[in-house]
């Protein structure tokens, strides 16, 4: 086994760690390590929200669940010799849930969960059809995953980091600021917001004390989405076996990682999509010597998934295109045309006796493909949606003897508003 050189103990918070981690982008966060080149080492990554999502039948905690606190991010970790220009190269080894732990309190100690946030915490993709919190429990067994909320499937997991990235530089930070504010400005009482920003409340910033800790957490950038630097990508084949090339912007690179994923769809559309859990991931690292320049790679990650896919060979898919459930057309609108996609896989898996929530979380977190299927012929974009036919217990395929009704049990718990 790698060195761990981020540990974590599961009987303590986020914060009361022997090293403590950081939950903004900022270049002033101190590196917890250094690592030279070709080294491989472990780190212990704690679940997005810090234990806030508990093994239950409610989803009152999804609904107040404290956005201001995610992601818990372990690191960063410097990397000898690696300079702003340069391409960092990170391979994922391994990755699971919470190593040594097959049951406990914590999402990774043998289960995971997905939610479906409310409107005004954060919503989803397809939050106007679903403005309430619900909330779905899964049990691994393996790499496998079944849900007392969601009978009726069961599907290999896709495990692998939702988010990873090096730390931007000042100039970078300023410019995420400026243009996010800008987005703000132009709605700023919408729910959800259009961006999120600056928040000192709730920030963790490593070992930052005093006057640095109050300047940097005034500064700091949000790490919910993705940007130039990586960060909360959320791809599903970002499993095992990947490498992945990260611009660096700051001496050392100062590379972060965390909110593991026992499993997700394209899409993480629910916003917390995925099976989500704490786990280990084992990482080796590298540097190209002014690759951003040699490569063209100005800006965000590219990398070479790895190959540990679950083998599916049949797939049911649904087809959207670009106009809305009220019948107004947009022009060449795919992320609509891949919501109507959702909404009629969604409105396919109810004839066979699911509650619209729970078609909703199996297409947040089982490993479904989403594509953009034409984007050139006016004015409709037509985007699809996979759904593995084989991770469902019964035959969903259209038939002339209709569809099988399943019992959808308890269903999937929504908190009162």
């Amino acid at each position: 086994m790698p060195e761990v050189l981020f540990p974590l103990d599961s009987t303590k918070s986020f914060t009361e760690q022997q090293i403590t981690g950081h939950n903004r982008w900022h270049p002033d966060i101190p590196p917890v390590a250094e690592v030279r080149p070709g080294q491989s080492f472990r780190v212990h990554c704690r679940e997005w929200f810090d234990g806030a999502i508990h093994n239950d039948d409610s989803a009152d905690d999804v609904r107040h669940a404290p956005l201001e606190i995610v992601h818990a991010l372990s690191g960063p970790f410097a990397v000898r010799g690696a300079e702003p220009g340069d391409l960092l190269v990170v391979d994922i080894l391994d990755v699971g849930p919470i190593p040594q732990e097959d049951s406990g309190p914590l999402a990774g100690q043998g289960w995971g969960y997905t939610g479906i946030f409310a409107r005004d915490n954060g919503g989803g993709f397809l939050t106007d059809q679903f403005p309430d919190a619900y909330k779905a429990i899964w049990d691994f067994t393996g790499q496998r995953a079944t849900s007392r909320h969601v009978p009726g499937v069961s599907f290999t997991g896709m495990i692998h980091p939702g988010l990873m990235g090096t730390a931007p530089s000042a100039k970078l930070l300023a410019t995420w600021n400026a243009r996010e504010g800008a987005l703000r400005a132009t709605d700023p009482d919408r729910v959800p917001p259009l961006s999120l920003p600056p928040l000192p409340d709730g920030a963790i910033l490593g070992s930052l004390r005093g006057g640095d800790f109050d300047r940097v957490a005034a500064e700091a950038a949000r790490t919910a989405p993705p940007r130039e630097n990586g960060g909360n990508q959320d791809i599903k084949n970002m499993t095992k076996g990947t490498r992945v090339f990260y611009p660096v912007y700051v001496p050392g690179a100062n590379l972060s990682v965390g909110d593991l994923h026992f499993s997700q769809g394209d899409g993480e559309i629910t916003f917390c999509g995925a099976i989500e859990m704490g786990g280990f991931v084992d990482l080796r690292v590298d540097v190209i010597k002014g690759g951003m320049a040699t490569y063209g790679v100005s800006e965000n990650a590219i990398f070479l998934p790895g190959n540990v896919a679950p083998q599916y060979s049949e797939w049911l898919a649904f087809s959207g295109i670009s106009v809305t459930t009220d019948g107004e057309q947009r022009y060449l609108d795919s992320q609509l045309a891949f919501q109507r996609a959702c909404l009629h896989a969604i409105d396919y898996l109810t004839t066979f006796g699911y509650r619209p929530e729970q078609a909703y979380l199996i297409l947040g977190a089982a490993p479904i493909e989403g594509r953009f299927s034409g984007v050139v012929d006016i004015p409709n974009s037509c985007a699809t949606v996979y759904l593995p036919t084989a991770m469902f217990d019964f035959d969903v395929r259209p038939s002339a003897a209709g569809p099988a009704r399943i019992d959808p049990g308890r269903g999937a718990p929504k908190a009162a508003r």
